[in-house]
């Protein structure tokens, strides 16, 4: 920690321009842990200045993935257009300092200014025309244009800084420009609100994605011309989906609640995120606790991390088995709620250990469970291929020996299937897949007199019967 600061203190910034997507959640979790394991704080700030753009929707679904995800802040959620008032403030300081300037340019005569520098093979940027510097000249404000805020980047020199995943990068102020900080409609940019915002909030580390590189030699040099301390930065590599390209809110990125909605548990979330671009050891299932106690900012990739549904399905099973049933059975409700069939916790806990097993998402659990609560449809070939002439009497005499049954039971069921394939001279599996494609409506499930055992007995019979 740099001694500039007194305690760590770390912010993840979303924009509620649409949901927390799962890059913006693995830099939370980072961010989340880096503070928990120095003993810091946290912070939460909405980054809405985007004002066409956010919504209160937005904030409200950013909120509640934080809160399922776990990553309690310790200050927030703090707002940027709550907080016009101070960027106006700095602004006139830098004004004043000579540190930034109104600048009157219209769009065309930016437009014209670029084509000439792309005739000219020149790199495009903006040509400090409204930059007063000694000797200058400037002409009179135009009327009927209102001026953005520029802020007056160094001319000369270089920017370094020791990043904590990429190690030492360097940019020439050559390659940047004079950075609009504040638009026509008084509204900060991001690159100044955010600097004004760790600085108020004393953010001594940020962790955020890589394609924010380029937007860090401004912000260290705004940083410098309001003397304020700089953070370390921290800047992560994406993360790629299964087709290599950059997850993001535009290009297939699932929100984090919507692996909420669909079945998947928050620690094994907080797991799998861990694991895209940091590590400890060989160690692949940790709890948030171990991750705190780990996560002290090295050992983090510089290489882009890999999307794997099929890994997260790996931890999220892991994780599915090891939880209280009560738990369980009261996500298994919710799935089964979201499909519209209505069951209790109660009903569907004694059901849960014998299908948890095969199931990576507490979605997938429902799946199976819910032939016990709304009817099932078979599919046609199963019908054709399992529900025969030769097996049609079977089936008749294990209704038969089922009904008779006083107490409804695996034990029961088992001697009634026993006593059925003694008298019909079939083999089990001739007899238990077509009682499982007609009962539960599938041709494989786990042993079926335990299946069986956990079915009202009336409906058992009745669907042996609709044959």
């Amino acid at each position: 920690m740099s001694s500039t600061f007194d305690k760590v203190r770390t912010r993840i910034a979303p924009s509620p321009t649409g949901f927390l997507h799962l890059g913006t959640a693995r830099t939370a979790l980072f961010s989340w842990a880096y503070a928990r394991h120095h003993g810091g704080e946290f912070v939460l700030r909405i980054e809405d200045t985007d004002v066409a753009r956010s919504t209160q929707d937005s904030v409200d679904q950013i909120i509640a993935a934080m809160n399922w995800l776990g990553l309690n802040y310790d200050e927030g959620p703090i707002y940027q257009m709550q907080r016009l008032d101070r960027y106006q403030a700095v602004v006139e300081q830098l004004i004043s300092e000579g540190k930034a300037y109104r600048c009157y340019a219209t769009p065309e005569e930016l437009d014209a200014m670029k084509e000439a520098q792309q005739a000219r093979g020149e790199k495009k940027l903006y040509d400090r025309r409204w930059r007063p510097e000694p000797g200058k000249v400037l002409p009179a404000p135009p009327e009927g244009v209102k001026p953005v805020i520029r802020f007056a980047n160094p001319v000369d020199g270089d920017v370094t800084w020791d990043d904590l995943v990429k190690g030492t990068i360097t940019i020439n102020n050559r390659e940047i420009d004079d950075l609009i900080i504040v638009r026509t409609d008084g509204v900060p940019t991001y690159n100044f609100a955010v600097v004004v915002d760790d600085w108020d909030m004393r953010i001594s580390h940020v962790f955020r994605g890589d394609e924010h590189i380029n937007n860090t030699p401004w912000q260290i040099n705004i940083f410098n011309a309001l003397g304020a301390p700089l953070p370390q930065f921290g800047h992560l590599p994406i993360i790629l989906g299964d087709d290599g390209q950059k997850l993001s809110k535009r290009r297939g990125a699932v929100s984090v609640t919507a692996y909420a909605d669909g079945g998947y548990l928050p620690e094994a979330m907080l797991n799998y995120l861990a694991r895209l671009g940091w590590s400890h050891g060989d160690d692949e299932l940790f709890t948030a606790e171990q991750m705190v106690a780990w996560f002290d900012g090295s050992h983090l990739s510089k290489s882009p991390a890999q999307w794997d549904p099929a890994k997260l399905d790996w931890v999220n099973g892991h994780y599915l088995k090891q939880i209280d049933e009560g738990r369980l059975a009261d996500l298994v409700v919710t799935q089964l709620k979201a499909k519209g069939i209505q069951a209790t916790a109660e009903q569907v806990q004694p059901k849960v250990g014998l299908f948890k097993d095969r199931c990576a998402t507490a979605a997938a659990l429902a799946d199976w469970l819910a032939m016990y609560f709304a009817p099932v449809m078979p599919s046609v070939e199963d019908l054709a291929a399992y529900i025969t002439d030769a097996v049609r009497p079977a089936l008749a005499v294990l209704a038969e020996r089922l009904s008779a049954m006083t107490d409804w039971n695996k034990a029961g069921i088992q001697q009634a299937l026993k006593e059925t394939l003694a008298a019909t001279g079939l083999k089990m599996p001739q007899l238990a897949v077509p009682v499982r494609v007609l009962v539960c409506g599938r041709s494989q499930t786990p042993s079926v007199d335990a299946v069986l055992e956990h079915f009202d007995k009336k409906k058992v019979l009745e669907r042996l019967h609709s044959i």
